[in-house]
């Protein structure tokens, strides 16, 4: 499949110049390449049902039945979503042994009622836990860039983002609590995109953080993001196409907000470059680039001082698991679980009391711009044996990828990250992020902006 988009595909398949069986048997051959990543990316590949789907998704199509624009295009889900029959595991081996899901998460029912066709579930870090990429159960999947070196694929969405760069299906469906949809994407050429919490139902979903969890995309393009995002929150039901995909907006004219408090600290230079790069190009094409303090950022480290919201949350659903099979917990991961241990009642309300003030204040602070634009991680992907080497370089990696991205979920933003690396060079991810329920107009920004800013793709 390459670097062919879903709108694309979708395009071919209308036309007859291509069918839903090719796709699946090009996802396929590419996951079972023994010089591939399709190893690690997948925990689950379903070969059989996948080229039965396909082939009946083709027939459909002959007779004029088409469900969706995504109808027989193959999407990946990630180790989190329930499917009726499966155990999910997280990405772990803790949960082997425990019953299957009895009904389909409402996410992959919504996906299966669209057409598309999943091909796999994919590996994630254990419990979606860190924005890394790293798993010592079921392997790291190398990123896209520099692969002889091997550098980390970010997480948690590990295999999700691997599966789009290597062609092995043309969208990925996770989840993101501090950028686990946009680490990945970023730091492969991709573009990810973190709804408005609610707007995507998680029932089915395995959580992390009940009060930070969002579900959404990884593609090729913003307007795959979007075509999949009518999916995932059942607007299918309404509208044949996404609203970003009609009337986009030009870029001249958009107020874009650069704030410079907290986002722009410390970054690598070929991060500060990229995105220096990309805010000149935007304000030559006639966007309004309006850097500003934008102070109330400062705060973010204060909302949630070393993931405690996450980690109450966590530990709270981890906790019977934990009592009988500590040791089956990858060390690192479970040492952040248990944080949540300590954690008293009094403090977890606190910081959910600052976090709606924080949601208030940045309300405000954004008022009257189209978009917020930052680096979606200070760095490019780090060498895999370099964060794994020591525990302090892990917990420093690992900060260091979930900084930026982990604040829109502080908010209850909606944020998508895509490329603004020059072509051959590592990628960098440009944040694009907005307040609540301003998902459709950040898709149609997100459009134009990476018209102007996104590396062009052989």
């Amino acid at each position: 499949m390459g670097h062919i988009s879903i709108t694309e595909m979708s395009r071919r398949l209308a036309v007859g110049s291509l069918s839903s069986r090719q796709l699946v048997e090009e996802a396929l051959a590419a996951i079972s390449d023994p010089n591939g990543e399709g190893s690690r990316a997948f925990l689950t590949v379903y070969a059989e049902q996948a080229r039965a789907i396909a082939t009946e998704i083709d027939a459909q199509r002959r007779r004029g039945i088409v469900a969706s624009p995504i109808a027989g295009i193959p999407i990946s889900i990630k180790d989190l979503l329930d499917e009726a029959g499966q155990t999910t595991l997280g990405g772990s081996t803790v949960l082997i042994g425990q019953p299957p899901a009895l009904v389909d998460s409402t996410v992959v029912a919504r996906l299966r009622k669209a057409g598309a066709v999943i091909i796999g579930r994919t590996n994630t870090v254990e419990f979606a836990y860190t924005g890394l990429g790293i798993n010592p159960h079921y392997g790291t999947p190398k990123n896209v860039y520099d692969r002889a070196t091997g550098r980390i694929p970010g997480g948690s969405t590990s295999g999700g983002g691997i599966s789009v760069a290597d062609g092995m299906a043309a969208g990925a469906i996770g989840t993101d609590t501090g950028g686990s949809l946009r680490i990945p994407a970023a730091l492969n050429g991709l573009v990810g995109f973190k709804p408005t919490q609610r707007r995507v139902p998680r029932e089915g979903v395995m959580p992390l953080s009940t009060t930070l969890d969002s579900v959404g995309p990884i593609a090729w393009s913003v307007a795959d993001c979007a075509l999949l995002d009518v999916v995932l929150t059942g607007d299918a039901v309404r509208l044949p196409r996404a609203p970003a995909l009609r009337g986009l907006r030009e870029l001249r004219g958009l107020r874009l907000a650069v704030p410079k408090t907290f986002f722009q600290n410390d970054l690598s230079d070929p991060v500060a470059r990229a995105f220096t790069t990309a805010l000149a190009r935007l304000s030559a094409a006639g966007a309004i680039i309006v850097e500003l303090p934008m102070t109330e950022f400062a705060q973010a480290p204060n909302i949630n001082p070393r993931g405690m919201i996450t980690a109450s949350e966590a530990y709270a659903w981890h906790r019977k698991y934990i009592k009988d099979g500590a040791d089956k917990y990858d060390p690192r991961v479970l040492a952040r679980i248990k944080t949540g241990e300590t954690i008293s009642a009094p403090d977890y309300v606190e910081l959910l009391t600052l976090r709606r003030e924080f949601i208030l204040s940045i309300n405000r602070a954004a008022a009257g711009y189209d978009a917020m634009l930052m680096p979606t991680t200070p760095d490019i992907a780090p060498p895999i044996a370099d964060v794994i080497k020591d525990d302090e370089s892990y917990y420093r990696f690992n900060g260091r990828m979930l900084r930026n991205p982990s604040v829109v979920n502080l908010f209850d933003g909606c944020a998508l990250s895509i490329p603004c690396h020059q072509a051959g060079d590592a990628p960098v991810g440009l944040m694009i992020a907005g307040t609540q329920n301003t998902d459709h107009h950040i898709l149609s920004v997100g459009r134009a902006v990476e018209a102007v800013v996104s590396p062009s793709r052989s």
